[in-house]
């Protein structure tokens, strides 16, 4: 599965797979326009795979839809109650403006995380989400706090789960799309023995051209 677009100045991508020999993901990508300049992307990872899975995730991605103007912690609890009869999911939601602030927070182990050009065109991580442990759905922790991070036009939000192998930063070509960088990842670093899905965003700037 590859998906991409603009909303807005905000380029997009998600690229995903099944575990082989199964025919459903229980991993998803949100990506929705929420108002007033930004844009809510979720990864969902539903526990385990196969179908099962996938319904929890799907449970979540309807949730969201139909919510994706309320905050994030609210956002957070009302997938956990739509979740209550499923296995339950690891969800990372992050709300991207077109100003300069990723608001984040994640529940299990969709690891999300900014990467930025540092000096002489290196590249280095500008933040990591702070993870709580919980599934979303079974278990959910009693303090939900988003975070907030300062990004520049260019600067990457990448989120990905544990289907993924985390990749250094230093080998992420931030001259590529998006669509470019998921598709290497996927194909790069997806493992064998999980479903896998990477997401992936950026504010191009007053010069980048929607479409």
């Amino acid at each position: 599965m590859h998906e991409d677009g603009f909303i807005g100045r905000i380029e997009w991508a998600v690229a995903g797979r099944a575990l082989p020999g199964q025919q459903v993901s229980g991993d998803r990508g949100v990506v929705l326009d929420a108002g007033g300049g930004t844009v809510l992307f979720a990864v969902l990872d539903g526990l385990g795979h196969g179908a099962a899975a996938a319904d929890a995730a799907d449970r979540a991605a309807r949730v969201l839809s139909e919510n994706r103007a309320e905050p994030l912690d609210v956002l957070m609890v009302l997938c956990h109650r739509a979740m209550a009869d499923t296995r339950g999911a690891a969800i990372s939601l992050a709300l991207f403006d077109e100003g300069d602030t990723v608001r984040w927070l994640g529940v299990g182990n969709v690891e999300s995380q900014v990467l930025t050009a540092g000096p002489a065109g290196s590249l280095r991580v500008h933040a990591t989400v702070l993870l709580t442990a919980g599934i979303v759905g079974y278990r959910l922790p009693a303090n939900l706090q988003p975070q907030s991070v300062a990004v520049r036009p260019g600067d990457l939000l990448l989120m990905s789960t544990d289907g993924i192998v985390t990749e250094s930063a230093s080998a992420i070509d931030l001259s590529k799309s998006t669509a470019e960088i998921t598709a290497e990842m996927l194909a790069r670093h997806a493992k064998d023995t999980d479903d896998a899905l990477v997401l992936a965003a950026r504010h191009r700037g007053a010069g980048g051209a929607a479409r």
